[in-house]
Parts: C-alpha cells; sequence; structure tokens
C-alpha cells in the first residue's frame, strides 16, 4: 500500500495537530482544512487547502454548512476494492480521502458552563463533524479515522510503516462510534434536563445513559464483589464524582457512598455546617461558628459511631478543624477547599481520603437519581423538597412551638430528609442528639434515638420523615422529654396523634410533605 494520498483535517481540540499534520505532509498526502484548523496549519507552515476551494462550495450560514457536500462524503464512502464506486467518483470528480482526523465542537464544555444560554449550547452542536466520522468509520477497510489525539502518533508510525493493519483501523473505528455516542448522548441529556424539559422529555421511552469509566477499585462492597467507578457525562453539579482528591488512599465503593451521602446532607445546610457519616446514614449533624465548632458539636452526637466516619464541610477546612480530624481515626473528608496549614496538618495522616469538590455554589443542584433492580431501573427526580418558613404550617396542637423549637425543627427536618426510613431525628438549635435510622416500625426508630442519644434529650424536638400510624411513637418520645415534633401527616389515626400529643403539652407542626430514603 502506497501512503495516504489526501487527508482531511478538522478539529475543535488541537493537541498535537500540527505534529500529526506535518507528518501526513511528509508522507505527500495533500491536506484538507476548515476554519480556525487550517489557519493554525498555514501558521505552522503547512500547505493547506480550504474544504470550500476543493469542493467548490463556500461555507454558508454562518459555517453551519461547510463539508456536507459528496467531493468530502463521497471521498469518505467510497470503496477502493468496488469497479462501480471507483468509476462513479471519477464521473463526478471525487477523489478519495485516505486519512480523516476530525474531533467535534466542545458542546460538553460549553453546556457545562452555569452562565450557558441554550443558544449558546445548540450551536455547539456538530453537525458536519459526526457525519465524516461516520463515514469514515464506516469504511474504515479504506479510510484511517482519528478522533482521539492520543493515537495520532501510533497512526502515523503505520502509515509510516507503510500499511495500517486492519485490527488498527476497527478500534480507530469503534472510538468513533463510542465518541460519536457519547456525544450524542450529552446533547439528548441536556435537552432532557433543561428546566423547560417536560417530563416526557425526562423520563424517555428509551433511556440511554452515557457514563465514563474512571478508575476500577479494588473490590466492590465486599472483598468477593469487583467494581469499577464511573462519572456522568455532562454533570455540572459540584459532588463527589467531580472531586479532587488531594491526599490519600485511593476510594473504596464505600467510601464513595458515604461521601456522597455527607456531601449531599451537608449542601442542605446554609449556616457552617458539618455532617459525619457512617454506612450512608448521618451520626452526627450540626451547625456553628466555625467548621472546628461545627465539626465538634457533630461528633459529640454520637462519639463511638463518629470513629472511622466519612466527614463532609460546606465551608473551607481550617487548620484548627484539621486539628480536630486528626485527633481521632477519620476515612474521607469532603469540603470546599482547604487552608493551606491545614493540608499540611490532615495530610499527616498518611491513608485520610481528602477530597476537594469546588465552591459548592458554582452550578445548581441538578439531575436524576437512579436505582438498579435486577433485569431494570427506576428512574425519579432527586429529592430537592424543601420548606421556606415553617411558621406558614400547619400546627394541629393545642400549643404551639416556640421560636426556638420552630429553628430546632427546620433543622431536624433537613437532617431527617437524608436518614434511611423509618427515620427519627432528635435535635436541638443546630446540633442533632440522637439518630434512629431504618427500622421496620416507626416507634421502633423513635426508641432507637432515644437510645442512641449521648447529649441529653430532653427539652428536644423530633423529626419524622413520614407519618406516625399510631401514638406509640408519640408517647415513646413523651418519655425522654421531647417537647416539639415536626412530621408530615397524612396518617387515618392522625387525631389519635395530635390528641397524644397535647396530653404531653406536645406542639406538632405538620408539613405536607414526606422524605422516605430506601
Amino acid at each position: 500500500m502506497g501512503g495516504p494520498k489526501r487527508a482531511l483535517i478538522s478539529v475543535s481540540d488541537k493537541t498535537g495537530v500540527v505534529a500529526m499534520a506535518r507528518g501526513l505532509a511528509a508522507l505527500e498526502a495533500e491536506i484538507l482544512s476548515t476554519g480556525g484548523t487550517a489557519q493554525a496549519l498555514r501558521e505552522a507552515g503547512l500547505v493547506v487547502i480550504d474544504v470550500a476551494a476543493y469542493t467548490g462550495s463556500p461555507e454558508i450560514l454562518d459555517g453551519r454548512v461547510k463539508t456536507l457536500h459528496p467531493k468530502v462524503h463521497g471521498g469518505l464512502l467510497g470503496r477502493r476494492s468496488v469497479p462501480k464506486h471507483q468509476a462513479e467518483m471519477q464521473q463526478h470528480g471525487i477523489g478519495p480521502i485516505d486519512v480523516l482526523v476530525v474531533n467535534l465542537y466542545p458542546f460538553e464544555a460549553t453546556s457545562s458552563r452555569p452562565d450557558c444560554t441554550i443558544e449558546e449550547a445548540i450551536e455547539q452542536i456538530d453537525i458536519g463533524g459526526p457525519s465524516m466520522l461516520r463515514s469514515a468509520a464506516k469504511n474504515h477497510e479504506d479510510v484511517v479515522v482519528v478522533v482521539d489525539p492520543t493515537d495520532y502518533p501510533r497512526v502515523l508510525e503505520a502509515l509510516q510503516a507503510g500499511t495500517v493493519p486492519l485490527a488498527l483501523r476497527r478500534e480507530l473505528a469503534m472510538k468513533v462510534f463510542q465518541h460519536t455516542a457519547r456525544y450524542d448522548s450529552l446533547i439528548a441529556a441536556y435537552f432532557a434536563g433543561h428546566r423547560d424539559a417536560s417530563p416526557a422529555a425526562r423520563f424517555p421511552a428509551i433511556l440511554s445513559l452515557q457514563y465514563e469509566r474512571v478508575e476500577m477499585l479494588r473490590y466492590g462492597e465486599n472483598p468477593h464483589q469487583q467494581s469499577a467507578f464511573y462519572r456522568e457525562l455532562g454533570s455540572r453539579e459540584p459532588c463527589v464524582s467531580r472531586a479532587t482528591t488531594l491526599h490519600g488512599k485511593a476510594m473504596s465503593y464505600n467510601n464513595f457512598l458515604d461521601a456522597n451521602a455527607a456531601l449531599e446532607l451537608v449542601k442542605e445546610l446554609d449556616e457552617a455546617a458539618a455532617v459525619i457519616i457512617k454506612h450512608t446514614n448521618p451520626c452526627g449533624v450540626a451547625l456553628g461558628a466555625t467548621p472546628v465548632e461545627a465539626y465538634v458539636r457533630a461528633r459529640e452526637t454520637d462519639p463511638v459511631s463518629a470513629f472511622g466516619g466519612v466527614i463532609a464541610f460546606n465551608r473551607r477546612v481550617d487548620l484548627a478543624a484539621a486539628k480536630e480530624i486528626t485527633a481521632t481515626f477519620v476515612e474521607v473528608v469532603v469540603a470546599p477547599g482547604y487552608e493551606a496549614d491545614a493540608l499540611v496538618e490532615l495530610k499527616r495522616k498518611k491513608d485520610l481520603r481528602l477530597l476537594d469538590v469546588g465552591d459548592l455554589r458554582l452550578a445548581p443542584r441538578e439531575g436524576q437519581d437512579l436505582k438498579k433492580v435486577v433485569g431494570g431501573l427506576i428512574l425519579q427526580d432527586r429529592d430537592f423538597g424543601a420548606l421556606s418558613d415553617l411558621k406558614t404550617l400547619p400546627v394541629p396542637t393545642s400549643r404551639h412551638p416556640t421560636d426556638e423549637e420552630y429553628a430546632a425543627c427546620a433543622f431536624a427536618w433537613k437532617v431527617c430528609k437524608h436518614v434511611k426510613s423509618n427515620a427519627i431525628v432528635y435535635a436541638r438549635t443546630g446540633q442533632t442528639v440522637g439518630i434512629g435510622a431504618g427500622q421496620m416500625s416507626r416507634v421502633d426508630s423513635v426508641k432507637l434515638a432515644g437510645m442512641k442519644a449521648v447529649l441529653p434529650v430532653k427539652g428536644c424536638v423530633m423529626a419524622s420523615d413520614a407519618f406516625f400510624p399510631f401514638r406509640d411513637g408519640l408517647d415513646a418520645a413523651a418519655q425522654v422529654g421531647i417537647t416539639a415534633v415536626i412530621q408530615p401527616g397524612g396518617s387515618i389515626r392522625d387525631q389519635e396523634v395530635i390528641k397524644a400529643a397535647d396530653e404531653h403539652q406536645m406542639a406538632m407542626i405538620l408539613t405536607g410533605m414526606r422524605h422516605f430514603r430506601h
């Protein structure tokens, strides 16, 4: 096989493109190009023919149409071994294009910007690029197609050797279809997740998911299970999946789950806050004037469970907080940044994993929640339900909450949302006191919250993620000194439950909203 006669190069990511073009030019290939790529190659001293000059058709519609032409696609799709194809190409003045080097408009980078408008995103939807890539990949026996800049050196090496093996051609074609599938999925996901998207768009008849593998994990939940971590394409929200690892051992399957649970809870809180998670449930949550105060108060909730926990902050970690963290055993710390001296202190713990998620205000909370079941999955909106002003909610009891109880209930309700059902949270203003998680009956969760409490319970409030089916939960709470309750209501026995609250002089707030978490 002789060297390539003609190559078409048109890339958004110009990494390594000049070296690739020089290598093709050294093989005496004629180089076709467009726009900014042609300019960059000319500035590097290469001879380039504009695609518009080659086809005889100018770029039109602000560059939306430039490579959609028979001389381009005929040159890519025409089979060299089929006489009919060769005759038609000759009849229509279509020369073969032997090498295609293309990557696509930066749709992902543009649409991921918090300030990106839908009009800007649409303009970054590449039409000609995917069309050329698919044409060349379909005809990979005759055309070498390169979409990934990291493949430039080995493709040049093969071309310089005089032949590109069929196995390599097929590998490059496969990468093209993976690339275009990813690209189309990003665009579909962008429109599905747009604020104006209809329910039908957000829950399509055929669901296509695109995730990129970031790393293989040592094992899954247990050592006999294999596992890998994948990142959702197009995600913009500050999250554990997009965090920068600053220090420590590799994250495990369970570390990812716990770190995610911790960060998602701490995002709910506006004041400086710390969350400690164990097995995806909070074992301590608190507010504070500083990160260290918040962390110490959170740890006070359940010091035993906090040992070996995962911590999340919604403020930068300073040296004082770092010293408290290193005073005990912690698995992971997640935060929107670390002071330099805090990092020095934290890095004294060789295995402590430190994740930096960046400014939590940079992008809105968005997206959907997926739960895998055998043979399928369940897709739902993430639970962004929130209460803005508790004082506007119904109070069915004789006694209304005090201002302090309202504040404590507001805090407890936010925490309760992130506790596995059946969920009960005892709290005072800005600090959890007892957490009852995941019990099969609600009264058992009430009792468990009291059993777990280390701090005094008397005078605390109680939050419940769903209604009380019987009065026994209120009776058990009254025995340990709970004075106010926040719960959804809606049970057929609401009156019985309200009567129990009145008998115990409890105040009760009905939210009309539940937060089951399975």
